[in-house]
């Protein structure tokens, strides 16, 4: 029997920079009306979704998942920006 470890691939999935971000323009405006000394100066938002997928290798695992994202529509490329990260379970 062959073993294969198990990878968590992160995927964020936001809007590209240039595509208005209202969630995260209430999140900056709610901050300054709270604190107006706050040196935050600008809020995005992002949706993360966590896999937990058993692969060869990281660059396998990765790969796979976002096949899966594209595949599945998971996210409009039009709009968004998407990128992952893999950590090793």
């Amino acid at each position: 029997m062959h073993f294969m470890p198990s990878f968590q691939v992160n995927v964020i999935i936001e809007n590209k920079p240039e595509i208005v971000d209202p969630e995260g323009d209430t999140i900056l405006n709610d901050l300054i009306l709270k604190d107006n000394k706050t040196n935050v100066k600008k809020v995005r938002s992002a949706k993360m979704l966590k896999f937990v997928i058993d692969a060869q290798n990281k660059e396998t695992a990765e790969k796979t998942v976002l096949n899966i994202c594209n595949e599945f529509r998971i996210y409009n490329p039009l709009v968004s920006k998407v990128t992952s990260e893999v950590i090793t379970l």
